[in-house]
């Protein structure tokens, strides 16, 4: 029988985090992305985004689970992770130019 390595007390996002802040280049991000993440997550963040992107533009939470086929639950998250002042998504929305009345 294989011993097995012990599991990591507590898995942090720190060390990708910096990777991905050091990355200039988009198409790296998106390369080191692809290869970290299976298909279907990297469906899930992308569809995750979008909502995102639909409830900064004032998109309906409903109107938002018919497009995208997604949880009410998943968009209740992304809108009251936008309502906070300092909303690392709202940050995002704005470096990518598309934040329109979040600021």
């Amino acid at each position: 029988m294989k011993k097995r390595l012990s599991e990591p007390k507590e898995a942090s996002l720190e060390p990708l985090a910096r990777i991905l802040a050091r990355l200039e280049d988009p198409s790296q991000v998106k390369r080191l992305l692809e290869s970290l993440l299976t298909s279907t997550e990297q469906r899930e963040i992308a569809s995750r985004w979008q909502l995102v992107q639909l409830l900064a533009k004032g998109v309906s939470q409903r109107e938002i689970a018919s497009m995208l086929g997604v949880s009410l639950c998943k968009i209740t998250r992304g809108s009251r992770e936008l309502k906070g002042e300092d909303s690392p998504l709202r940050l995002a929305l704005a470096l990518e130019g598309g934040e329109d009345g979040l600021s």
